[in-house]
């Protein structure tokens, strides 16, 4: 067996490895994220609060991975980053079953978000050392199919809680047994990390490049244009346009969408590049009108394209960071892409929570501006990435 197949197939048992440590965090976090906004509404949070908190959250998320990313790069303790922050923020999730308010919701929400901020670039770094092996664009298809798995299972474990425990806030108890799993299956993947794609110790620093900004700017754009879930979940309950275990069941349908997004469009990407981002950006946008405007029928196409979106994102956005930015700075380019991407989804989770009360209308051109301009910036980006992987 050549040395080339070899690094391949341990490259491949690590991606596999490290997508269960996904599927099983994400059965918990977004088991927990499909209910989030009928939950914070029933604890008396407004729209525009629902907003401020997943914001926020999101903001927290991604913000803090400029900073983790820089002490990762540093440090190269990605295994520990990786288990702390894995831990951090699957206890936090079992723990909103026991907030009384919104208040003490929303702060178990921070820290679950702190916990994935921390582990993220330090992750995507190992992550992108073995997708070198068998394809960016594939690898990070793999992990995302396989991350969004347990992004359906979550959900649909939480239609069964919601109607056992005959609301919300007990819902969050199972959750503790994916968790647990997630653990676990950190172990395995350390276990079966494969040392020749081990990142190198760093050469000297080089600065990021330009084209990277640009990306950046664009990722940005997209991410103040992208409607929250749980704002689109408070319209759904809001509204009264489908019952209370109905709206997991909804979510689990959009990562199924994600799931098999990523993996088509991961392939895609490969073969014809960042365009690909672009054309899932167009379908995304369909999310807006038909999920405000068109009633419970709108709402199920509205989260289908709204799912497709996120997938074409997971796949195509770190692909393209891992093509263009040298291994030695990529814990940093991760951190500042998520900064960058977390601050604007902030900013628009803000502006389309106070545009809720205000006009559905406005909320959904602010959306579909932003998104639109995201798109056609990527689209034109597809040459000056293409000059920088030559370089």
């Amino acid at each position: 067996m050549s040395a080339e197949r070899t690094a391949r197939q341990g490259a491949m048992r690590f991606i596999i490895c490290l997508g269960f440590v996904s599927l099983f965090a994400d059965m918990t976090y977004e088991g927990a994220y499909s209910i989030t906004g009928p939950f914070l509404k029933g604890l008396g949070a407004s729209a525009f609060q629902v907003g401020i908190i997943s914001g926020f959250g999101e903001m927290i998320a991604a913000s803090l991975r400029y900073f983790s990313g820089k002490f990762a790069d540093r440090t190269r303790a990605y295994w520990s980053i990786v288990t702390f922050g894995y831990v951090l923020n699957l206890i936090a999730v079992p723990a909103l079953a026991f907030a009384g308010s919104w208040q003490a919701a929303a702060l178990l929400i921070v820290v679950e978000r702190t916990g994935k901020a921390m582990r993220g670039p330090a992750r995507d770094v190992l992550l992108s050392a073995a997708t070198a092996e068998v394809g960016h664009g594939w690898g990070f298809g793999i992990h995302a199919a396989m991350d969004q798995t347990g992004a359906v299972l979550g959900p649909l474990l939480m239609v069964a809680a919601v109607m056992h425990f005959k609301g919300f806030g007990l819902a969050f108890l199972p959750l503790a047994v994916p968790a647990f799993f997630a653990l676990a299956s950190i172990v395995l993947a350390h276990a079966v990390f494969p040392t020749q794609v081990t990142p190198p110790t760093p050469p000297a620093p080089r600065e990021l490049p330009s084209v990277f900004w640009k990306y950046v700017a664009a990722a940005g754009l997209l991410a103040c244009g992208f409607i929250d879930f749980p704002l689109l979940a408070y319209h759904m309950q809001g509204a009264a346009l489908f019952k209370p275990e109905v709206i997991p069941l909804l979510y689990a349908g959009a990562m199924a969408c994600v799931g098999a997004a990523a993996l088509i469009s991961g392939r895609l990407y490969d073969r014809y590049g960042i365009a690909v981002l672009a054309w899932g950006i167009l379908v995304s946008m369909l999310s807006l009108p038909l999920g405000f405007l068109f009633g419970s029928t709108g709402m199920i196409f509205a989260v289908a394209c709204w799912g497709i979106g996120i997938g074409v994102q997971d796949a195509s956005l770190r692909a393209g960071i891992a093509q263009v930015v040298s291994m030695n700075k990529r814990g940093s380019a991760f951190g500042a892409f998520n900064g960058v991407y977390g601050v604007m989804w902030f900013v628009g989770s803000v502006v389309m929570g106070l545009l809720y009360g205000v006009s559905l209308t406005a909320l959904v051109v602010f959306g579909l501006v932003l998104q639109g301009a995201a798109a056609a910036w990527f689209f034109w980006l597809r040459r000056p990435l293409k000059v920088a992987m030559a370089d």
